[in-house]
């Protein structure tokens, strides 16, 4: 059989509504990993939504669990010779809150809807959909050639979007068990809903709150007004202190001292931020000067105020209020110090006379920042693969502009990571109408069947 064999048996797979089928039936389990009462769904997505389809490829498997985990680990592995690659996969099965009342008439998301070429369902791509894209890859190069030709292990999780606690230390206790020459993955999404995407990394996430505590109650404003300081104002002064009135960062350990590196904004030069239908108009002159869209959202670091609060915003009455909160996050590249984070930020606000300002962690996991090199040779082996899948060119990005918990793969475990998105910018992750375009789902299960059958002569050696 032929590589092309394999691609087709992909796509047949799709065009036959099988895949439809398979994800329909994953998206129906409702792994909300934020709601406590859930915790028996995350357990039954991994024994009856993927336990099966693993075991009917050859596949052994077992439940993992960690004392620090909300939830379970499924793993799987099919080992077809001790001289061969060795390819760990992962995905997570778990999912943002429904919030079901939200979508537009006709939706749920519990239930995959077909409706103007999108799949529609909370988790069709955040991340069901495109680890069962990537295992139905593995299926297609089986079915075409009676094997791998590689050693498959897989690893999914059921907290990711709860900041994958136990992760790591999941990784850890295991190191033997998950030992690999590359991880091969799927999130996030492509740069645009055109162009396939290798993303080789991703930015680090550190969320915080900023509070000013100023006294005990509110005080009327025509009696006080003028004697007693204003949290809100005081706030508002630390944070422009922080971040310029055009989003320039200005606190020095918070961007990458060496600016970008050269072969970041060479992989960069030929990237095409998303501007289609949907998407924000982006305005040019937000963020660091000199650069690029592309290096500001991956070559770079952004601060974003998400939410602030002072008084009752819904209800304001004539009183200075007492106390004032605005909850940050940094996104930052490979280069900063990530436990150094929050005590740069007290440095900067006592050195601008806001002690009055406390700053504290929001959550209690930080995304460390990685980027495997993109002159690294699983990057262009990729590249290759999946240009000669699509016919297209593939865009490279250093590293994603959101955060993962990739450092469980290339910092513990020593891994190369390889990450390919089967999604775009304008999926409606992580808020109502999350949906997978067919277009997309139907490329993807075509260049993973052709990545995967191209893995034993990527003339990459096996590490040990």
């Amino acid at each position: 059989m032929t590589r092309d064999a394999a691609i087709r048996h992909a796509t047949d797979h799709f065009d036959s509504g099988a895949f439809r089928a398979e994800l329909s039936r994953l998206v129906a389990i409702p792994t909300e990993s934020q709601d406590p009462d859930r915790a028996s769904e995350l357990v039954r997505y991994l024994e009856e939504g993927l336990r099966p389809a693993f075991e009917r490829l050859g596949f052994a498997c077992r439940i993992l669990h960690d004392p620090s985990a909300r939830g379970p680990f499924l793993y799987a592995e099919r080992l077809e010779g001790a001289d061969l690659l060795t390819v760990l996969g992962y995905g997570h099965g778990d999912v943002i809150r429904g919030q079901g009342e939200a979508w537009e008439p006709g939706l749920s998301p519990w239930t995959l809807t077909e409706r103007d070429g999108r799949w529609y369902g909370r988790g069709t791509v955040d991340n069901k959909g495109q680890h069962a894209i990537n295992l139905a890859g593995q299926a297609a190069v089986i079915a075409a050639r009676g094997r791998l030709g590689f050693n498959a292990k897989w690893l999914i999780e059921t907290g990711e979007e709860t900041g994958s606690p136990g992760l790591r230390e999941l990784c850890r206790a295991y190191s033997g068990l998950l030992a690999a020459d590359v991880l091969i993955a799927s999130d996030g999404p492509r740069l645009n809903a055109e162009q396939p995407t290798v993303f080789l990394g991703s930015r680090g996430g550190a969320s915080f709150d900023l509070a000013v505590e100023a006294r005990e109650g509110g005080h009327h404003s025509g009696n006080w007004g003028g004697l007693l300081s204003n949290p809100a104002i005081r706030l508002s002064h630390a944070l422009a202190s922080l971040v310029g009135p055009n989003g320039q960062i200005r606190v020095h350990e918070l961007v990458p001292a060496g600016g970008v590196p050269p072969n970041v904004r060479a992989a960069l030069a030929e990237c095409r931020l998303e501007t289609g239908p949907g998407a924000p108009t982006i305005d040019p002159d937000w963020g660091e000067p000199g650069l690029t869209g592309p290096e500001k959202v991956f070559g770079w670091c952004s601060l974003e105020v998400l939410a602030m609060e002072a008084g009752t915003p819904r209800t304001p009455v004539n009183a200075i209020p007492p106390r004032a909160w605005a909850r940050c996050q940094l996104r930052f590249v490979v280069g900063i110090d990530a436990p150094g984070i929050l005590p740069a930020i007290r440095r900067h606000l006592d050195r601008h006379g806001f002690g009055d300002v406390t700053v504290s962690p929001s959550r209690d996991e930080t995304f460390p920042a990685t980027r495997l090199d993109p002159d690294d040779p699983w990057g262009g082996w990729a590249l290759r693969s999946i240009g000669e899948s699509t016919g297209k060119r593939p865009a490279l990005l250093p590293n994603l502009g959101g955060s993962l918990p990739n450092d469980a793969f290339s910092d513990i475990l020593g891994l190369p990571t390889i990450w390919v998105p089967h999604s775009y910018p304008g999926c409606s992750q992580h808020a109502p109408n999350e949906h997978m375009p067919l277009a997309i789902a139907r490329e993807g299960l075509a260049m993973m069947a052709g990545l995967y059958w191209d893995l034993p002569a990527c003339g990459i050696a096996p590490r040990s």
